[in-house]
């Protein structure tokens, strides 16, 4: 078993016991999924090991995160979408899936940073109460611009499909349907 420092690279390193506490290397305390949150939330690189066999536990504890989030009453993911999430596990697109979903939500992320850098100038010195209306104008116009976004991407995606049909040297053996993919744009 290799021996870690108390930081891997840049990022902290906090070992998972047997007994499911875990351990900040760096700052030698023992910490809670809260403050692993608030790491993840400030934006700090770390590693979660487990302290016998130095497997890495990362996703899993943002994975706990992630379930503790969704059972605290305002759920980023809906039913729906989890099935549809899961329905992808063990199908060929699998690998495409997750790249899609990680670049969908960079996307994301991008707008927002963009739209706080903009209204940070016109909100500085505003009351509590001016930013928060101000945020709930913002939420339609975020949801219009990601429909718009998600729309374009689909479309991107049939035109790409359509043109592997249109290539059958070089896709020849993939079993596409063209009466499907027109009847999903009409």
């Amino acid at each position: 078993m290799a021996t870690r420092s108390k930081k891997t690279g840049d990022s902290r390193l906090i070992k998972k016991y047997p007994n499911r506490r875990l351990y900040d290397t760096q700052t030698s305390t023992y910490v809670t999924l809260a403050d692993i949150k608030n790491l993840v939330m400030s934006g700090d690189p770390f590693c979660v090991v487990d302290a016998k066999t130095d497997d890495d536990l990362t996703r899993n504890i943002l994975l706990q995160i992630i379930l503790e989030e969704e059972a605290g009453g305002a759920p980023v993911f809906s039913t729906q979408m989890l099935s549809q999430i899961i329905r992808f596990y063990g199908n060929s697109m699998q690998g495409l899936m997750g790249s899609y979903l990680e670049k969908t939500l960079q996307s994301f992320v991008d707008i927002h940073n963009k739209l706080g850098d903009q209204t940070q100038g016109l909100a500085a010195g505003s009351t509590p109460e001016a930013w928060a209306k101000m945020m709930n104008l913002q939420n339609p116009m975020m949801q219009s611009l990601m429909g718009n976004y998600m729309e374009q991407s689909k479309d991107l995606f049939v035109k790409m499909q359509e043109q592997m049909q249109n290539s059958p040297g070089l896709f020849g053996g993939f079993p596409f349907t063209p009466s499907a993919t027109k009847t999903e744009k009409e």
